[in-house]
């Protein structure tokens, strides 16, 4: 992507964002205070919220809300209406972002076809469970969680991880009470994440209501293309992202494509041993450490373009440089649509190359005058692309994101000179283990930690 490109998203906030998401900030102080006892500053933020959808199909059932929470009735009805007004501001926001996004870059992007829900109805009294949860959550707001609010929860959240089809409920439910634990009494904290327990708050309360959120999948083939891969690392669980472009065979366009594969992990594996969790993907990991297409064959594609990932249809390819994929393919290529929960300006993360700038030491690429910040606390500690590589890149592979206010890019890939010497470093350089002779001095100094764990596991599986 050229710097004139991007020089041109990075003028400007599209009008009505910053409005959108002051009233949403509106609202999570509001819900952060508890809506049992609404202040006169909450109550005007609630007012803005409806004030702001009054046009929309949500206006009369926000109107009805927020009389009704005046008078100290706090339903089912009610939390829906507010946790739907707060996801379609959201919405709104990260519809305009990317539709600047995808103008200034020229890009086409599938539009969105909600499907009907296949088989027989989840069980209400599954969902009604959850939502009392959420509903008592929000009478008494972040500020009055305490542990017997946060063990109300697990009865319900057991109950949901029995029902295969609410798999992404109860890993939400079971999240957010695992956070409200960890920070309970609530009340102590120096700083609350409003936006964030908002947002997981939100997300609940939508799922928790039946029907179709995934929009249902397609099956294809063809060559898989990789970019780069955005590694995310938790205490307890581990996930590779790769961001590729897929050929379909026949006609289809040219797409983007995500494939996430995810391994349970305790806190004490780091760095270039994650990868060693993920070893039931030995083609995939290949394909990021060898740099090479892969050959996929009546793989299931979701509408939000996620690749559900199966080792037994794809076969490794012939080798595939990403920054040839980018120049050739990237521009070309047909943006995937958007679910419906995924409108949010914080999960836009689109995949680009960005050349033609100028490397600053503050950690910002300068583009025709424009300063794109570059997002380095989001290098996974297990790859070879480093701080240093990317201050000295020439070219980038990187995910455009906007959070906290402006555009931000994620490297990926780059292409540096160190020493008068070309460089290139990917994040899955080291899928298959690393390559730097002092990481792998350190490792053998240090044992190998997976196999250590998994050994002490069998040993208490075979008592």
């Amino acid at each position: 992507m050229q710097g004139v490109q991007l020089a041109e998203l990075l003028a400007e906030t599209p009008p009505g964002v910053v409005e959108a998401l002051e009233v949403v900030g509106g609202f999570d102080a509001a819900l952060a205070n508890g809506l049992a006892r609404l202040g006169p500053r909450h109550t005007e933020a609630l007012n803005a919220l409806a004030g702001a959808l009054s046009a929309s199909p949500l206006g009369t059932a926000l109107t009805d809300a927020s009389a009704k929470l005046a008078g100290g009735a706090i339903g089912d009805a009610e939390l829906t209406a507010l946790a739907g007004a707060r996801a379609a501001l959201l919405g709104a926001a990260h519809d305009a972002l990317l539709t600047r996004l995808d103008g200034a870059l020229g890009r086409s992007r599938t539009a969105w076809e909600e499907r009907p829900a296949e088989g027989e109805p989840v069980p209400a009294n599954l969902l009604a469970a959850a939502r009392s949860w959420l509903r008592d959550l929000a009478i008494a707001g972040w500020l009055g969680v305490d542990d017997a609010l946060v063990s109300a929860a697990d009865q319900a959240v057991e109950a949901v991880w029995g029902e295969p089809r609410l798999r992404r409920l109860a890993v939400l439910l079971d999240g957010l009470a695992a956070e409200l634990r960890v920070s309970s009494p609530v009340a102590t904290m120096e700083r609350l994440p409003e936006r964030r327990w908002a947002d997981l708050w939100t997300r609940a309360v939508l799922l928790s209501h039946s029907g179709s959120w995934t929009g249902g999948t397609t099956t294809v083939s063809g060559r898989l293309l990789p970019l780069g891969v955005d590694v995310h690392e938790h205490g307890t669980a581990v996930q590779a992202q790769l961001h590729a472009v897929l050929e379909p065979e026949g006609d289809g366009p040219v797409r983007f494509v995500r494939v996430a594969v995810a391994a349970a992990k305790v806190d004490t594996i780091l760095g270039p041993e994650v990868w060693k969790l993920l070893k039931a993907y030995p083609t995939l990991l290949a394909a990021l450490a060898e740099h090479r297409a892969v050959d996929v064959a009546d793989m299931r594609l979701t509408a939000g373009g996620d690749l559900l990932w199966d080792e037994e249809r794809a076969e490794a390819g012939e080798p595939a440089d990403p920054f040839a994929t980018a120049r050739v393919r990237l521009p070309g290529a047909e943006a995937p649509a958007v679910a419906p929960l995924d409108r949010h300006p914080v999960r836009i993360a689109e995949p680009v190359l960005v050349e033609g700038y100028k490397a600053r030491r503050d950690g910002t690429f300068d583009l025709n005058g424009e300063a794109l910040t570059v997002d380095l606390d989001r290098l996974p500690p297990g790859g070879p692309l480093t701080a240093q590589l990317v201050t000295a890149s020439t070219a980038c592979i990187g995910l455009l994101r906007w959070d906290a206010g402006r555009w931000t890019l994620q490297p990926l890939a780059v292409q540096s000179t160190v020493k008068k010497q070309p460089v290139e470093a990917h994040n899955g350089d080291w899928a298959l283990g690393p390559t730097d002779p002092k990481i792998v001095k350190a490792q053998a100094r240090s044992g190998d930690p997976v196999a250590v764990l998994t050994e002490r596991a069998g040993r208490l599986l075979r008592k």
